[in-house]
């Protein structure tokens, strides 16, 4: 018998994630400076995926679920089992924790 030929999202034992990754390699844009037109286009889903927070904040997912755990994290939502954080709350804390360039 020859082996079943399968596909990579098969395969991994992490399907989420790759699915997460390959949404953020279509979606992910490289901002240029005084290029405003191209940054707006990059749009989150609403709620995000613990891969998909994990990728933007370029983390483990098991690194997430441990700041979830501790309430590190703004906009956690539990459906079920399920942990989703809301991409605007997310984005928001990271622009508060941002440090300030210092000035020349």
């Amino acid at each position: 018998m020859e082996p079943i030929a399968r596909t990579p999202e098969t395969t991994s034992p992490d399907a989420s994630s790759s699915r997460s990754r390959q949404w953020f390699a279509r979606h992910a844009r490289t901002s240029r400076a005084g290029d405003a037109k191209e940054s707006s286009d990059l749009r989150l889903p609403v709620l995000l995926t613990v891969g998909e927070a994990a990728d933007l904040l370029r983390t483990t997912r098991r690194a997430i679920y441990a700041m979830v755990e501790r309430r590190q994290l703004p906009g956690v939502i539990r459906i079920r089992r399920r942990v989703l954080v809301r991409a605007d709350d997310l984005l928001h804390w990271l622009d508060q924790k941002r440090a300030s360039s210092p000035k020349e």
